[in-house]
């Protein structure tokens, strides 16, 4: 946020009561004719930075991600029905360590991506986050970028900031079938690629970095006859990322493609860590090596049966 206000001087933060949570403070010292602290009230942040991109600024709205459905009226209808360029900064994206379940951020994929003009992002890591912010301000529609809490990958960050092509992916593996990976699942997904490419299972390691739009020309490339698709995202499974790519599949004539969502249940959590509730639910990179070891076990399984049966 730092190094984007240095470039244009219309860029404006807004959170609500959460300027270190959002991590804001450092731009709140640097700026603080250019930052806004509305209290509690997500709705009024909305409205405020809707109101302030009409005016010609460059607002990024930044609020935890289970806060922003607080404000969801004016996101439908003063944001996205008007297509105002804005960006949503959504911190504690995913499973979120501590808090309980009030505060778990994996819904949003779910509630954004049923909204017309919103984009839907999520990095990788650091250094891709910053580049997604800079994408993000420039897109000539509403924009949510959506990190976990947590710490930082270690990853070196890049000195200039560039613009990401809307709605493209990218390719971190190449490989028979289509793992493909949204923001913090992408490394645990590399993890288990190479674990399972030494079993002889052969995947391309995608990185998504949209969940809309989606790189459609990228998943047809891979979705390939005997291909299967695997998808991994840290939200719900029900209406989420990989839920997308399955309507994206059947509508393409594409009914038939082996398929495997991975992600979430929809269940209220229990207060944990991070690693503790990911591999809990097999998220993590053993957990999602053991999924796709499974995925085709069964198929195995129900591949010899037929035969016996046949017979």
């Amino acid at each position: 946020m730092v190094k984007a206000a240095r470039e244009d001087g219309k860029v404006v933060a807004i959170t609500a009561a959460m300027p270190e949570g959002t991590g804001l403070s450092e731009f709140s010292r640097r700026f603080p004719d250019r930052f806004f602290d509305v209290g509690i009230a997500e709705q009024h942040a909305v409205e405020f930075a809707s109101g302030l991109a009409l005016g010609g600024f460059k607002p990024v709205c930044a609020i935890y991600s289970t806060f922003l459905q607080r404000a969801y009226d004016q996101l439908y209808h003063d944001v996205c029905l008007m297509d105002i360029p804005l960006v949503f900064a959504l911190d504690r994206a995913g499973i979120v360590p501590d808090d309980g379940p009030t505060h778990q951020g994996i819904n949003d994929i779910v509630y954004l991506s049923r909204l017309p003009n919103m984009i839907i992002m999520a990095p990788k890591d650091e250094n891709e986050l910053q580049h997604m912010v800079r994408s993000a301000l420039s897109y000539p529609h509403p924009t949510a970028v959506r990190f976990p809490k947590g710490k930082a990958m270690g990853v070196q960050l890049d000195e200039s900031l560039k613009i990401l092509p809307l709605g493209k992916s990218e390719v971190l593996k190449e490989g028979e079938h289509l793992f493909l990976s949204l923001g913090s699942m992408t490394y645990p997904a590399m993890g288990a690629a190479e674990i399972l490419e030494k079993e002889g299972i052969s995947l391309a390691v995608v990185n998504a970095r949209f969940a809309k739009p989606l790189d459609e020309d990228m998943i047809l490339k891979y979705a390939g006859s005997g291909r299967v698709v695997f998808t991994a995202e840290e939200g719900v499974v029900p209406g989420g990322f990989g839920s997308s790519v399955r309507e994206f599949l059947d509508n393409s004539g594409l009914m038939n493609v082996r398929f495997k969502q991975i992600g979430l249940p929809l269940e209220i959590y229990p207060v944990g860590k991070v690693d503790q509730i990911k591999k809990k639910y097999r998220l993590d990179t053993n957990g999602l090596a053991e999924q796709v070891r499974d995925f085709f076990s069964k198929e195995k399984r129900e591949k010899a049966l037929g035969m016996e049966e046949t017979c």
